[in-house]
């Protein structure tokens, strides 16, 4: 028996997505043969090479192209003798050639070719790595947006068909897409797809699907799995199948699929497997009817016997550092190979009004020793190589925080971490210096609405005073901070959004935040929120579920005001701030 655990493109291109690594680690463990592959790394290195480029340039010119594409293409020799070194610098594979592509004249004029002044506000006269890094990263962005619009609609250089699975209620456009031929991209992607399963023979074949960017992709090749592999078990789970397939209805999407597994996948793959009793997964049986195998089951693996994540497979791929916008905290997502693991099950909180608090991956909180957290690491760093950990809780606990300092001080470990966190007073100056002596170099956390009432409206359980001083506090030990920002909730008033641009303004030119973003409220149906919409001043306009993704819910509220003017403006306003300019700007004006 072998299984074979995918990441289906496209996710982050800097580091493995974690959920395979965590499960070939839990598999290992229990003696099962299995391997993984990250196909949106892999697809992304098959692409963008002279060969490649060759063809995309070959059947973009047979089109009708906008004049900056025309332009391209007129460029294509420098494309074409660039792109091989461009992806072995990224891949760090080829540091030499920081300097050269750190020159701005190197490059061909494009909308997205900062200025002069722009660079050398960003990275100083000596910061040619990541100068270079970022003037790379918009040659590829410049390279994919060609191919979006030219060669392949669906494709974007980290989400792919986001757009098509982005809200679908129903499966039809989805499966029109599918019986549509396969596009460029498809192609290559399902030819490195088949030469894994020729290499490997699975019998099982595990689609983790993070994000609706990721479904497409994992449907094209369960396609192709019937197609020639009739024998081959297809299974898919993950976040994307968590939050929006539990009230699925719609039997055609089990053409393509043998069993969806929900929450927390060690259990109910192993199930699977090993033939035994169904847990927490959805089939359809002889007779074409959706069984749910004991759907509600609270059974788990224990967090502390899930095994250490496992990078076998993963190790030799050429990921990419990419540096997207000149904000050092921002760059912390596509920039650096980080290892990624959970110090602790769930959310300690876990009361957050727009949180979807009532799936497990929230819900269910659970400790491990810290000895064995550390453990996990030094395993880890000896897999890698790599001392970089992005620890990728819902929210890491102050107490499981102070523990794991002083154990990686202890055994006098060099590492570098970050992790999310709640903005609250027990990160007290004397907490954040430890953190920051252990190697804590950022955090990330929800700010969520800058307003007293709202605040207590979402049930966050913090202050904007409480959260303030933790940021500061942060910030004095030397750790970079990022809040998550969100505008939009139920009876939110147009002059509370306005009030509360004016706190993170405030928080900006304090020093005590370098990065943030608003995010729209979305009611979903997980959250306290979306359950009881009553509680926060809504009403759902959703009368029965969808037959196939369930999650967003419409929902109206008093006093409604034109968000998507607020968003533009609340966006204008932090990426001034995130640049540092802008604070002299009266808020009010971002609006106009």
């Amino acid at each position: 028996m072998k299984v074979l655990l995918v990441t289906p493109p496209l996710t982050q291109l800097n580091t493995p997505y974690p959920a395979t690594c965590n499960l070939l680690g839990f598999l290992r463990s229990q003696n099962i043969e299995a391997g993984q592959m990250d196909l949106s790394i892999e697809l992304i290195q098959a692409l963008f090479t002279q060969q490649q480029l060759e063809i995309i340039f070959q059947q973009a010119s047979e089109k009708k192209l906008s004049k900056p594409h025309r332009i391209m293409l007129q460029q294509a020799d420098f494309y074409l003798k660039t792109i091989e070194p461009v992806m072995r610098f990224l891949s760090g594979e080829d540091s030499s050639l920081a300097q050269r592509f750190s020159n701005r004249n190197f490059w061909p004029a494009s909308k997205r070719l900062p200025s002069e002044e722009d660079l050398e506000w960003g990275f100083g006269l000596i910061g040619n790595h990541d100068r270079a890094t970022h003037l790379c990263t918009l040659f590829l962005k410049d390279l994919c947006e060609f191919i979006q619009q030219n060669i392949d609609p669906h494709f974007e250089l980290i989400r792919y068909a986001e757009s098509l699975c982005i809200y679908l209620p129903e499966f039809a456009p989805l499966q029109a897409e599918l019986e549509k031929p396969c596009s460029f991209t498809d192609n290559l992607m399902l030819d490195i797809f088949a030469k894994k399963i020729n290499e490997l023979q699975p019998d099982f074949v595990g689609f983790s699907i993070p994000f609706p960017g990721n479904l497409y992709s994992a449907l094209r090749c369960a396609q192709w799995l019937r197609k020639e592999h009739l024998n081959i078990t297809i299974i898919m789970g993950g976040g994307y199948v968590n939050t929006e397939l539990r009230q699925i209805t719609e039997k055609r999407f089990f053409q393509y699929v043998d069993y969806l597994t929900f929450d927390d996948g060690e259990l109910p793959l192993l199930r699977i497997l090993q033939g035994g009793e169904l847990v927490r997964t959805l089939y359809c049986n002889k007779e074409g009817e959706i069984v749910h195998a004991n759907f509600d089951s609270r059974e788990n693996i224990k967090f502390a016997a899930t095994g250490t994540p496992n990078y076998d497979g993963l190790v030799k791929n050429r990921y990419l550092n990419m540096i997207e916008l000149t904000n050092p905290m921002h760059a912390l997502w596509s920039n650096g190979r980080w290892n990624k693991m959970t110090l602790a099950h769930g959310c300690y909180w876990a009361n957050c009004a727009f949180c979807d608090g009532a799936l497990d991956y929230i819900q269910r909180f659970e400790k491990a020793p810290v000895e064995l957290l550390v453990d996990r690491m030094e395993e880890m760093m000896a897999q890698t190589g790599q001392t970089g950990f992005h620890f990728v809780d819902e929210a890491a606990p102050p107490a499981i925080l102070h523990q794991l300092a002083e154990e990686i001080l202890k055994r006098k470990l060099i590492v570098s971490y970050w992790t999310n966190i709640r903005f609250e007073k027990a990160f007290t100056p004397e907490l954040c210096y430890l953190l920051a002596q252990s190697g804590c170099i950022a955090v990330s956390g929800g700010l969520e609405v800058a307003s007293a009432r709202v605040l207590k409206l979402i049930n966050k359980g913090i202050t904007i005073e409480i959260a303030s001083e933790s940021m500061k506090n942060l910030n004095e030990a030397g750790i970079l901070t990022h809040a998550y920002l969100m505008y939009g909730f139920p009876t939110e008033t147009a002059q509370e959004t306005i009030d509360s641009l004016e706190v993170v303004r405030n928080l900006f030119q304090n020093g005590w935040l370098q990065s943030a973003f608003w995010h729209r409220y979305a009611m979903t149906i997980h959250s306290p929120s979306g359950q009881h919409p009553e509680s926060v001043g809504a009403v759902s306009l959703q009368l029965e579920p969808n037959p196939f993704a369930n999650n967003e819910i419409p929902f109206s509220t008093p006093n409604e005001i034109d968000l998507d003017y607020y968003g533009k403006g609340l966006n204008l306003a932090i990426y001034n701030y995130m640049q540092g300019a802008g604070y002299d700007i009266n808020v009010k004006k971002w609006f106009k």
